[in-house]
């Protein structure tokens, strides 16, 4: 039984319930419900979908990721950094076509809920650390960009056709100067745009369900969808999702199985993220694992009852804490408030302005522009700050999946990078302070006479052994003496390869034809135990490996008899 509730966070936390928590869970449920609404057929819209979809994918992951989520708070639904995900495989592929665009979105949520779940059973919560902050900042500033725009013809009233962001700023523009801007659409969204932005960082007044109803109202008492043309959602579809396999054609595998993998990585680093601060904040850890099985659950089950794919939210998670959220109640009682919705009255919403939806998507990709950790990265590492610059180019020239694709292969690149060619040094010993220090560090180090100790700051494996065997060849022919002993400083090296090895083995040949013993110093075990295998410690003898850099020297002092003042004797004398 034990070990079943350990995947049924929500199971567990129902056994443990507390009937003081039950009020504040049923307030902070209703509460949440009412932004909900508004948000899910927003993202639905702007993800080439119509509104109900939104509400569909807000009801289901709610209530799965109650029972397999690990979070007691956390909000999971549409989001806005999977909107320019999901527009850019769905568009093209609909061909205008809504019941196939629903299709393919489903299937996008059901691949990237597979994932996330065999990664999660895989043990794989750590894949999105692959993933640097600077790649992170400029994919996120990309997607931010291209649901702006997406949202731009909605906002002012018209439509067009054209795919990526760059082609639609231009048929935006092209739009605009021919005069087709419907005044009215464009007043009742910026007026929306601008009363949740002025109460985005009020606790006690919800912004966006203000300015929708607000919206919702002025629209329908003054009929402005009749009189001006105002584009509304109109009346729902009454009942309840219902389950769907969402078949897809052989030709879309590949775009959808691209998207989803894409949609599962963005999905679980902003969900991993949020989970791991409101654990902090509440003093409850949350395994990353289970996160992705409640994650991946969530997807799964939204893609098989006419869903989308959804992620945890940063701006309705505050909503259900402030609320008062005690537990994954809080999301049951959403759920069940926005079902009623569907089931008593669907004709609710149907006076709400689509500009006003336009305005809640793009308040939320103006909030996933990273300006300050770009400025951030700017000073602090310049080449970094173009990685991202590179990302967000990508993203926004290319659209999402191809930029997707761009920041996935430049994470690879940098990986590579940094152990391809990495930092090394020759050390030397620096007055006054203790250690052996790299010279180009401290210039007046003293180096002993006749030994050359150099230091490889990463692992030493096949993408990076030539180089290594380079940069210790010029470390020898650059000693200002002739050299007996090469003593590699091996404490940051972490593990060895069998090319690594044999480079090593062909080092030693080599070296030892110029009459230069090659040793090793401050070897990890498990790196030692490796080089025993290979049979490195029979080639170059089990006595030129030492615990220290210290007793490495030492014992080349001794038998080399060579004179050395090491600075601590001087200091003494």
């Amino acid at each position: 039984m034990k070990h079943w509730i350990r995947w049924l966070p929500g199971l567990d936390t129902l056994r443990r319930y507390e009937a003081a928590w039950l009020p504040h869970d049923i307030f902070a449920g209703v509460v949440l419900a009412t932004m909900l609404v508004p948000v899910g057929i927003a993202y639905a819209v702007a993800s080439g979908l119509p509104g109900i979809y939104g509400l569909y994918a807000t009801i289901v992951p709610l209530l799965v990721y109650a029972l397999f989520g690990p979070s007691r708070i956390l909000v999971l639904g549409p989001d806005s950094a999977l909107v320019g995900i999901i527009l850019g495989v769905v568009t093209p592929l609909a061909g205008g076509d809504p019941l196939r665009a629903a299709t393919l979105a489903g299937m996008m949520a059901i691949v990237s809920g597979i994932v996330c779940i065999l990664a999660g059973l895989a043990r794989l919560g750590f894949v999105t650390e692959l993933l640097s902050k600077p790649i992170r900042c400029g994919y996120m500033n990309g997607i931010a960009l291209t649901v702006l725009i997406s949202q731009l013809p909605t906002l002012l009233g018209f439509s067009i056709k054209s795919e990526g962001p760059l082609r639609s700023l231009g048929a935006i523009g092209g739009a605009i100067l021919e005069g087709r801007t419907n005044w009215v659409a464009f007043g009742i969204g910026l007026a929306t745009l601008i009363v949740i932005l002025l109460l985005k960082n009020s606790k006690r007044l919800p912004g966006i369900l203000i300015a929708v109803v607000g919206a919702t109202v002025v629209a329908g008492v003054l009929d402005l969808g009749g009189t001006y043309g105002l584009k509304v959602v109109g009346s729902l579809p009454q009942g309840l999702p219902g389950f769907v396999v969402p078949w897809i054609s052989y030709g879309d595998l590949v775009p959808v199985l691209i998207g989803g993998c894409a949609i599962a990585l963005v999905s679980f680093a902003d969900t991993s993220v949020l989970s791991r601060a409101y654990a902090a904040r509440l003093g409850a850890p949350v395994d990353p694992n289970q996160e992705l099985v409640g994650l991946g659950a969530a997807n799964l089950a939204t893609g098989f009852f006419q869903g989308f794919s959804i992620s945890s939210s940063s701006s309705r998670t505050p909503v259900a804490e402030a609320a008062g959220a005690r537990t994954q109640l809080t999301s049951v009682v959403g759920a069940l408030a926005i079902a009623a919705l569907l089931l008593v009255a669907p004709n609710l919403l149907r006076h709400l302005p689509s500009p006003a939806l336009a305005a809640v998507v793009i308040a939320s990709a103006i909030g996933l522009v990273e300006v300050v950790d770009l400025k951030r990265i700017y000073r602090i590492q310049r080449w970094e700050f173009w990685l991202a610059i590179v990302c967000f180019v990508g993203v926004a020239v290319l659209g999402v999946i191809p930029g997707i694709g761009l920041a996935i292969a430049i994470a690879i690149a940098e990986f590579l990078w940094d152990g391809w060619r990495p930092h090394s040094a020759v050390l030397g010993r620096a007055d006054g302070v203790k250690g052996y220090h790299d010279i180009t560090r401290y210039p007046d180090a003293r180096r002993v006479p006749g030994l050359v100790l150099f230091r490889w700051d990463a692992p030493l494996f096949f993408a990076n052994a030539e180089f290594f065997r380079e940069r210790v060849m010029d470390a020898v022919a650059a000693s200002p003496t002739p050299v007996r002993w090469l003593v590699v400083a091996a404490e940051p090296v972490t593990s060895v390869d069998v090319t690594a090895c044999d480079v090593v083995a062909e080092l030693d040949q080599a070296l030892h034809a110029q009459g230069i013993e090659l040793c090793f110093a401050e070897l990890k075990d498990p790196v030692k135990d490796k080089l025993k295998r290979f049979g490195l410690f029979a080639q170059l003898g089990e006595n030129y490996f030492f615990p220290t850099i210290g007793v490495a020297v030492s014992r080349y002092l001794e038998i080399n008899d060579v004179k050395w003042d090491d600075w601590e004797d001087r200091t003494e004398g």
